[in-house]
């Protein structure tokens, strides 16, 4: 059962998640019919899902076969240990994180200036950088390029995103919490304790 506290509906936050990361779960169905999962960097561009990959690959086929697939993201932010709340129970040991899920459609792109688009947004993610000469469909240099890379833009039907971040507490539990977050100082704690406070209920009302 989806815990309804720890739910995101705000689409700017989905918006922004989507774009920081580059990297996702694309499930498919396959050709043996079983689930297939491909982990693959994608962009997130103009409300779609984009990827790309060789003409001849094994999702490529799955996709032609069947369109619907879903499409997950997620970040981990911080394991919280039960001992952080009880000395002897292992039941509250869980873990922070971010995560969407996607249900869509995926269509191959056949347009060469969109191909280029979307192969500019993913470089934009793992190459922000730069050093490079700027995708264009009309540049000779990337013509022949664009003919022979396959690129999918997955449609969006249905997205559902999970932040958990302590939202189920309150009060002095939330504050202990935070504490011993900053006081194990892991890379991520501090942004993690930062989330707690955004995203908590209890702290919203209490500041308010």
């Amino acid at each position: 059962m989806r815990r309804n506290e720890f739910s995101v509906t705000e689409q700017n936050e989905i918006d922004d998640f989507l774009q920081e990361m580059s990297f996702g779960i694309m499930g498919t169905a396959g050709l043996d019919g079983w689930p297939h999962l491909t982990p693959i960097n994608y962009a997130y561009h103009n409300g779609h899902i984009y990827i790309h990959g060789s003409r001849a690959g094994q999702k490529m086929k799955e996709i032609a076969r069947h369109k619907q697939v879903s499409f997950a993201v997620a970040k981990e932010y911080a394991i919280i240990p039960s001992y952080f709340s009880d000395p002897q129970l292992a039941c509250p040991a869980t873990a922070y994180f971010k995560s969407v899920h996607i249900r869509g459609e995926a269509q191959p792109v056949d347009d060469p200036a969109e191909k280029a688009e979307a192969l500019s947004a993913l470089m934009k993610k793992l190459q922000p950088e730069g050093g490079y000469i700027p995708i264009d469909a009309s540049d000779p240099l990337y013509q022949g390029e664009l003919r022979a890379v396959s690129v999918v833009r997955i449609g969006i039907l249905d997205l559902t995103a999970k932040f958990k971040f302590g939202q189920n507490l309150s009060g002095e539990r939330r504050d202990k919490l935070e504490q011993d977050l900053l006081a194990r100082g892991l890379p991520l704690d501090p942004e993690t304790a930062e989330l707690m406070r955004k995203y908590c209920p209890h702290h919203r009302e209490e500041k308010s």
